[in-house]
């Protein structure tokens, strides 16, 4: 079996492709970072630099592909992220039609299908709906909140005893580590016995509020941790920093005003199929403090 990553060097392509290698399949790892790409080869994963944006690149680099694992890697640094998604779903699509690829696992959001403004997680619903006009044999993972988002403050975490997200206290908020989802994309990617049109929420073992995820941070690192709710022009002053533009910079106030709905999509019923094993403290333990 062969199996081609997007996005291979992310959080989740690195464990997907770890996870194949160790099951002695092969992996073509794709993504623009060469030296990174090298740094994961093995004995049956081969880096090939793709700009997984550009289709000529992606066609070629993935003849003889029997599953893809396709997600559209975060940036900032273009004029809309909603142009940047359309290109690599339009990489992606024309991929999987020109070289008959039979099996494809999406890396989506919770809430994919909602209706309403929400930034990234409209766009991941329009690829969802693409691809479903290309392929037969399609999953759909569905996740909730990456608690990896913590590590991007982490020094502020630390260092001032803060956590800052732009949502209320009492919000509850289906925190998941980027390791349950790469568990279970790797699964379907290697699985060749499914077929058909699949949708899998994933939301992690338990929902929690930001006054319940601060708590569980100051008892890991025994020191009081307090929350502070961010207001959306300081999201905004935060990209602009970042070097995103003001469409960019709306396109992440969008996105965080619909996660930050308590009637919208993390009012999603849990299901048992959309448990996920990983707890917050021990992604803390593993990951935060590792």
């Amino acid at each position: 079996m062969k199996i081609a990553i997007a996005a291979a060097t992310g959080n989740i392509g690195a464990r997907v492709a770890q996870i194949i290698s160790e099951n002695r399949e092969i992996s073509l790892l794709l993504g623009k970072d060469k030296e990174q790409l090298e740094k994961q080869k093995t004995s049956y994963a081969i880096p090939v630099p793709t700009d997984i944006s550009k289709p000529e690149e992606v066609i070629a680099n993935t003849k003889e592909v029997d599953a893809l694992l396709w997600l559209v890697p975060p940036v900032v640094h273009v004029p809309s992220i909603k142009e940047w998604y359309d290109q690599v779903i339009k990489a992606g699509t024309k991929t999987v039609k020109h070289n008959n690829i039979k099996r494809v696992v999406l890396i989506s959001s919770l809430g994919a299908g909602y209706k309403q403004k929400t930034g990234t997680v409209g766009y991941v619903g329009n690829m969802e709906r693409e691809f479903d006009k290309v392929t037969t044999n399609m999953v759909s993972i569905r996740p909730g909140y990456f608690m990896e988002n913590f590590l991007l403050q982490k020094d502020k975490i630390i260092g001032n005893d803060v956590i800052s997200f732009p949502y209320d206290e009492d919000h509850d908020i289906p925190f998941i580590s980027s390791d349950d989802i790469a568990d279970a994309a790797a699964h379907y990617l290697m699985d060749d016995t499914w077929s058909g049109r699949w949708v899998k929420n994933l939301m992690g073992p338990a929902n929690l509020t930001l006054t319940e995820a601060t708590q569980i941070f100051s008892e890991k690192l025994k020191k009081k941790i307090t929350y502070n709710k961010q207001q959306y022009a300081d999201i905004k002053t935060q990209f602009e920093a970042f070097g995103a533009n003001e469409n960019v910079q709306q396109e992440m106030v969008d996105l965080f005003k619909a996660l930050g709905d308590k009637d919208g999509i993390y009012a999603t019923p849990r299901t048992y199929e959309a448990y996920t094993s990983t707890t917050l403290e021990d992604f803390i333990e593993n990951k935060f403090l590792a």
